[in-house]
């Protein structure tokens, strides 16, 4: 795990409202960049890490923000700890190597292997560097704004993020961009695949979890309620907005929750290919 809460870094992009993009969101806009030759990164706020000249410098946490935080930085760790160590052991029964996603901790806006993201862009993995980008402060949001309190919804978002590294450890990362490259018709179903079936990721460890104790009554449905919480037709919905399926980058509220508890109930990760559901 990486903390980089403390140090001076990239602050918000000057004049934009950033838009919250999970990894099927980043893919998309990096495969529409390619193909128009438009830093789209940059038009929505998200800076492109090349000395664009719109970002500030975010002042460092002070150590009482930190010292705050302590107990959280804790729990993410021994999340962090206990899912990567259930994927390193799933795969060392099929004999494939799993190399372990390094975890970063910033306050405001990150340089990752992707870009320059604000906090307001959401936990995200960026396969370039292998990163779960997260800053702590989502969970307050995840809460209060969300309606999704608890321990195991927050467990659930890094559990999904690591998912993501799963998937890009897999191939599948790559095939769904090349989807998206290739057929710009499915590039939303492609998305909504990919984040379904990290979804399902989660769900699996959820089911590791419960058998070794590590879950509590009532966490199952925090994390179903998170699930619900971040599908696109709920956040539509929290903005005014009607839901339009054809836009949909993670999967609708349902959809987020179903993948989820399929992973808890099989606890196969072969029960989560979602691509050869289609939607």
């Amino acid at each position: 795990m990486e903390d980089r809460r403390a140090s001076a870094g990239p602050g918000r992009a000057v004049g934009g409202g950033a838009i919250p993009l999970g990894i099927g969101g980043i893919i998309l806009v990096l495969v529409i960049s390619a193909v128009t030759g438009v830093d789209i990164f940059s038009l929505l706020g998200l800076g492109s890490g090349a000395g664009t000249g719109t970002t500030t410098i975010a002042p460092p946490a002070t150590q009482q923000s930190l010292d705050a935080e302590e107990e959280q930085v804790r729990f993410v760790s021994f999340v962090l700890d206990d899912v990567q160590g259930f994927w390193q052991d799933t795969f060392q029964r099929s004999s494939i190597q799993y190399p372990e996603a390094r975890l970063v901790l910033y306050r405001d806006a990150v340089q990752s292997g992707c870009g320059v993201a604000p906090s307001a862009a959401g936990p995200f993995y960026c396969p370039t560097d292998q990163r779960v980008y997260l800053d702590l402060s989502f969970y307050d949001e995840l809460h209060a704004r969300y309606g999704a309190p608890g321990d195991f919804a927050q467990a659930y978002v890094l559990a999904h993020e690591v998912g993501h590294h799963v998937q890009n450890v897999l191939g599948v990362l790559a095939e769904s961009q090349r989807i998206q490259q290739t057929q710009p018709g499915r590039a939303s179903q492609a998305s909504v695949a990919t984040e379904l079936m990290a979804d399902c990721y989660a769900g699996v460890w959820a089911a590791h979890a419960s058998r070794t104790g590590v879950m509590e009554r009532g966490d199952l449905e925090e994390g179903l309620r998170a699930a619900a919480a971040v599908g696109d037709d709920t956040l539509a919905q929290r903005t005014g907005r009607i839901p339009n399926q054809e836009t949909f980058t993670h999967g609708s509220a349902s959809q987020r929750q179903q993948w989820f508890r399929t992973g808890f109930d099989t606890g196969d990760p072969n029960a989560c290919d979602t691509f050869a559901v289609g939607f």
